[in-house]
């Protein structure tokens, strides 16, 4: 996908306006994503964990509900949908992702799901934000020798044009009862299926796909460059507005880093101390 150049924050700004005025509407909002490389692709931390598997909806619900359900329910108190076949069973059904309601997943699924994602669990759920601010954080966030960081504006398509055995994706929106993370993030998510001819069933499959190989009525992605050397600017911005670690995230660790970030400058300044002389003269 060709990437918009900019130079500075400021002209990321000024072309980021353009934008949302051009597209996106109240129903269909823009969403915004943050990658701190901007070679990095879109991927999910699942694709990141499976490579080019592609690991089947079945396997991943099975996964989460089972394997792992119990311990999850244990330790962290979190309400663990029961598998249910019905379910199961429609992941062999070729119309699953046309249907609504939705079927997959539902809201206590979505729930479960959103949970893990936030908390580091490898997922199929592709995390965006509503606001291009809190993406600019994640984009700028850590120290890296990569000359570009990237942040990304997503207008979701009419799932209507999708087309069999081909990846569509489906964006799942913000409201659902879940970890505090999501809405301090004001995040919002997306996945990507593919109901596999061979296999006759549904698959998860790559974002990228569906961007480079666009047709009517589908998602568009649009890519910001933006210079690393905006870093100290960007996050100084984003913190006089209150946008850090721990804002976002709220745990112990990221308010360590937080203040880390916001003090050690002040202790790097220097200070002026009066001499002896400046002082009994002032006296």
């Amino acid at each position: 996908m060709d990437a918009i150049k900019t130079e500075s924050w400021e002209d990321f700004e000024e072309k980021l306006k353009k934008l949302r005025a051009e597209n996106g509407t109240e129903a269909t909002p823009l969403l915004y994503r943050g990658q701190g490389n901007s070679e990095w692709q879109l991927e999910t931390t699942l694709e990141r964990y499976t490579k080019k598997e592609g690991m089947t909806f079945l396997g991943y619900y099975d996964l989460i509900t089972g394997s792992i359900g119990p311990e999850v329910r244990t330790f962290s108190g979190v309400d663990v949908p029961a598998r249910r076949q019905e379910i199961a069973h429609s992941f062999f059904d070729k119309d699953l992702m046309y249907k609504w309601p939705r079927e997959f997943p539902d809201l206590p699924l979505y729930s479960y799901m959103a949970h893990l994602r936030q908390l580091g669990f490898p997922s199929p759920l592709l995390d965006w934000s509503e606001s291009p601010y809190v993406a600019a954080f994640f984009a700028f966030r850590k120290e890296s020798p990569t000359a570009k960081r990237s942040i990304y504006a997503y207008c979701a398509g009419t799932l209507s044009g999708g087309t069999l055995y081909k990846p569509m994706i489906l964006p799942l929106g913000h409201y659902v009862h879940t970890h505090h993370r999501h809405f301090r993030q004001r995040s919002e998510y997306t996945f990507c299926g593919n109901f596999v001819e061979w296999d006759a069933q549904w698959r998860f499959d790559s974002h990228e796909k569906v961007f480079e190989n666009r047709g009517p009525n589908q998602d568009l992605v649009w890519k910001f460059d933006i210079p690393s050397s905006e870093r100290d600017k960007v996050l100084g911005i984003l913190s006089d507005y209150n946008l850090n670690a721990f804002s976002l995230f709220g745990s112990e660790e990221t308010l360590l880093e937080t203040l880390w970030y916001r003090e050690y400058p002040r202790q790097t300044k220097p200070v002026m101390v009066q001499s002896p002389v400046q002082v009994s003269r002032s006296a």
